[in-house]
C-alpha cells in the first residue's frame, strides 16, 4: 500500500469514526429525550384520567384525547381493577411492583415499543400504557438521516483525504522524479522543493548534502583512477622501451645487466606506488574496520627512522627526546602501529628529500590532553598557493616536481592516517626557508600539562 493510500485510509477512518460517534450520540440522546418526554405524557395522561373519573365518573372518559395503543387501568387498594379504558396492551403487575407504586415510587416498563408507567394517586394505582407512534417515527427518520449522512460524509472525507494526501506528498513525488533524473553524468544537479520550511524540505537538504559527498567521492575516485593509471603507465612504458631496444639486436652482458637494472628500478617504482595505493585505501576505510590498541609514539618514531635510514643511509634524522615525560602513558595513544609508522616515515622522508642537506628534525612536545610531533626541515619550502592542495592524492607542487621524484601519495596518506586517529595535521612553510609539519594526537585520558612548549 502506498503512503498516499495509507494516509487517505487512516484519515478517512479517523474522521469517519468521529462522525460515527457523533451520529450515535445524537441518536441515543434523542431517543433518551423521546423516552423521557413520552413517559411525562403518560404520567400526565394517568393523572388526568383518574382525576376526570373522580370528578365526573366514567362518562367523561370519552372526551379525553386518546394516544395510539393507549390503555389506562385503575386499581383499588386491593389491587383490583376498578376502571379500564382503551384497547392497548394491558400489562400485568406483580405484587412487588404494586408495593413499590404504593410506597410512592414511579415504575416504568417497556414491552417492545409499548411503554408503561405506573403511579400512585391517593389510595389508587394508575397504570397507563401507550405506543409513541409519533416519537418512534421521528426516531426512525432521524436514524435514516444519520446513516445516509454518515455514508455521504465518509465518502466526502475519503475524497478530501485523497486530495489532502496528494497535496502533502507532492514534494515527495517531485523529489523522486528529480532523484531518478540524477546519474553519473549530471551528479552536480541538486534537489529543489517548492516548500522551503517543512520536513520534506529538510529531507531534500539532507539528500543534497549526501549528493555533495557522493559527488566529492565520485570526483575523487575518478581523479584517483586517472592519476593512478598515469603513474602506472609511465614505468610500464619505460620498461617496455628498454626491453624493446634490448631485443632489437644482440647485446653484450653489461648492456643486459644495465637494462635489467633499469627495469628493476621501474618495477620497484610500481611496487612502491601499489603499496602506497593499498595503504591509502586502507587508511580511507572506516575506523571500525581497523584494530586499535595502545601504541607508544616514541617507539614508532624510532622504528620509522631506522627503516628510512636503512633505505637511504645519507639521510640525517634528529629526534628530540629531551622533554620526554616521566610517565610512559603520556606517549601512548590508541592507534594502529603499521599505519602510524607509515605516516611518520612519509613525513621524515619528505623532510629529508626536499632539504638540500637531506636532514629533518623531529621534536615531541606536550599540551593539555594531547601530544604534538613536529617535523621541521630547512629545505626549499612550499609556495603559499600550493598549501591548500598538499593533502590531495597525486598532487605535487610544481616548485618541487623537479627537485625529487614521487607520486603525490605520501602526504594524502599521512593526512588520512592522522584523521583516522582523531588527530590533526598542519603545515607551515616559507619558500627558501623550510617547512614544518605538526601532527597532534589526543591522549586517552586527561593529564596535567607539566611540560610546556
Amino acid at each position: 500500500m502506498t503512503i498516499r493510500a495509507r494516509l487517505t485510509l487512516l484519515f478517512s477512518l479517523l474522521v469517519g469514526s468521529i462522525l460515527l460517534l457523533f451520529s450515535v450520540s445524537i441518536y441515543l440522546l434523542y431517543n433518551q429525550y423521546r423516552e423521557v418526554d413520552f413517559y411525562d405524557r403518560l404520567h400526565e395522561k394517568a393523572k388526568t384520567t383518574v382525576k376526570v373519573r373522580e370528578d365526573a365518573g366514567d362518562v367523561a372518559r370519552n372526551d379525553l384525547p386518546v394516544m395510539v395503543g393507549e390503555r389506562v387501568t385503575i386499581y383499588n387498594s386491593l389491587n383490583q381493577v376498578i376502571f379500564s379504558a382503551g384497547q392497548g396492551f394491558n400489562p400485568s403487575l406483580t405484587g412487588r411492583q404494586f408495593r413499590q407504586i404504593r410506597e410512592g415510587h414511579e415504575i416504568r416498563l417497556t414491552h417492545g415499543e409499548i411503554e408503561t408507567i405506573g403511579i400512585r394517586y391517593k389510595t389508587l394505582v394508575v397504570v397507563a400504557t401507550a405506543y409513541d407512534q409519533y416519537g418512534f417515527n421521528k426516531l426512525r427518520r432521524l436514524r435514516e438521516i444519520l446513516i445516509f449522512g454518515w455514508l455521504a460524509s465518509f465518502f466526502m472525507v475519503g475524497v478530501a483525504g485523497w486530495l489532502f494526501a496528494s497535496d502533502a506528498l507532492r514534494p515527495v513525488s517531485e523529489i523522486i522524479d528529480q532523484v531518478n533524473a540524477i546519474s553519473a553524468t549530471n551528479i552536480h544537479e541538486r534537489l529543489h522543493v517548492s516548500r522551503k520550511r517543512d520536513e520534506l524540505a529538510e529531507l531534500a537538504h539532507t539528500f543534497n548534502d549526501m549528493l555533495n559527498r557522493l559527488e566529492e567521492a565520485f570526483v575523487t575516485q575518478r581523479s584517483f583512477v586517472s592519476h593512478a593509471s598515469h603513474e602506472l603507465r609511465t614505468p610500464l612504458a619505460i620498461m617496455r622501451g628498454n626491453i624493446d631496444v634490448a631485443l632489437m639486436q644482440p647485446r653484450d652482458v653489461p648492456y643486459y645487466q644495465q637494462t635489467l637494472t633499469d627495469v628493476l628500478d621501474e618495477v620497484q617504482t610500481m611496487v612502491d606506488l601499489a603499496n602506497g595505493l593499498l595503504d591509502l585505501a586502507r587508511a580511507s576505510s572506516e575506523s571500525t574496520a581497523i584494530s586499535f590498541r595502545p601504541t607508544r609514539l616514541d617507539e614508532l618514531l624510532w622504528q620509522a627512522r631506522t627503516k628510512l635510514l636503512s633505505k637511504n643511509p645519507k639521510y640525517v634524522i634528529d629526534i628530540d627526546f629531551e622533554s620526554l615525560p616521566d610517565q610512559d602513558d603520556d606517549l601512548t595513544i590508541q592507534g594502529e602501529e603499521a599505519l602510524l609508522r607509515t605516516a611518520f616515515q612519509n613525513l621524515m622522508e619528505n623532510g629529508c628529500k626536499y632539504s638540500a642537506n637531506g636532514s629533518v628534525a623531529v621534536r615531541i612536545s606536550f599540551a593539555p590532553n594531547q601530544v604534538q610531533i613536529a617535523f621541521a626541515d630547512t629545505g626549499y619550502g612550499i609556495p603559499a598557493e600550493a598549501l591548500p592542495h598538499l593533502f590531495e592524492p597525486f598532487y605535487r607542487s610544481p616548485a618541487t616536481t623537479s627537485v625529487a621524484s614521487g607520486h603525490g601519495i605520501g602526504l594524502a596518506l599521512t593526512h588520512r592516517i592522522v584523521m583516522l586517529h582523531s588527530g590533526s595535521i598542519t603545515v607551515q612553510s616559507k619558500e627558501g626557508e623550510g617547512t614544518t609539519v605538526t601532527v597532534q594526537f589526543p591522549l586517552p585520558v586527561a593529564r596535567p600539562s607539566a611540560i610546556v612548549f
